[in-house]
């Protein structure tokens, strides 16, 4: 029996993957890579999502991503609700908060998250939640609403991890967990994350794991690498590799239930 995997994450609208759609998913498909969720992070890339998920009979999400929360119209809800009624789409966002590059106003970003969660609650749909440096707001917002979904990449400290779970959510982990530098602090909350609240994803074409060996020329991640995040994970909790793989993947089913 072949050991699959799923990619919670991936940003195949990124410009660095023009063209190159097919060679990817082919890529990852040789890795046992047996679903993505493709992420929307504005308008115009949750449509470009939607339709490579259609083409490529994968999984997208349609949101607002805090960096493009002043790209926000009155329409938002309506976009959304539209975009959400295909089958392909099974989450609202990315979206959430991020105080570390502010490209929004905090203001303008807290306004499009509550939006985005409250329409949510309406559709009764997962949201994948964004956050950086920006927990305390994130989780008094949260904390307003009745809603399931994944805190993606999470990199946060563990005071927060612990509300984040309370609260129910998934958490999203990347190749951060592979970074010698800058992923210390995370590998040591992994053993404290339950297997059955962990997602693994890439969030290619960003965050390639640094484990790689040998290294890759270009530092392009993508989904065919998510293997090197399941093996950190399987190290830092003491198990092997396949558990990790078939929770994560049982998890992503759980909470994102594709529209049959």
């Amino acid at each position: 029996m072949t050991l699959m995997l799923t990619d919670a994450g991936v940003n195949l609208t990124n410009h660095q993957f023009d063209d190159q759609h097919e060679a990817v998913i082919t890529r990852a498909k040789a890795q046992n890579i047996s679903q993505m969720l493709l992420i929307g992070c504005d308008i115009a890339s949750s449509q470009q999502a939607l339709f490579l998920a259609n083409k490529y009979k994968l999984l997208a999400t349609a949101g607002i991503h805090p960096h493009d929360a002043k790209t926000a119209t009155e329409q938002l809800e309506q976009q959304l609700t539209t975009l959400a009624q295909q089958t392909e789409v099974v989450a609202i966002g990315e979206c959430g908060l991020d105080y570390n590059r502010d490209f929004s106003p905090r203001d303008t970003q807290r306004s499009v998250l509550t939006r985005q969660l409250v329409l949510a609650e309406q559709l009764n749909l997962p949201v994948y939640l964004h956050e950086r440096d920006a927990s305390e707001d994130m989780l008094r917002i949260l904390k307003q609403h009745k809603i399931r979904g994944v805190l993606h990449c999470f990199t946060g400290d563990k005071d927060a991890l612990t509300q984040y779970l309370e609260l129910g959510l998934y958490i999203g982990i990347t190749g951060w967990v592979c970074d010698e530098r800058r992923g210390q602090a995370l590998q040591q909350l992994i053993p404290s994350i339950p297997l059955e609240r962990l997602l693994i994803e890439t969030d290619a074409p960003f965050l390639i794991p640094r484990t790689i060996k040998p290294k890759p020329k270009s530092r392009r991640n993508e989904p065919s690498y998510l293997p090197y995040v399941c093996q950190t994970i399987a190290t830092l909790k003491g198990v092997d590799f396949a558990t990790v793989a078939k929770q994560t993947t049982l998890n992503f089913q759980q909470l994102f239930n594709p529209k049959a």
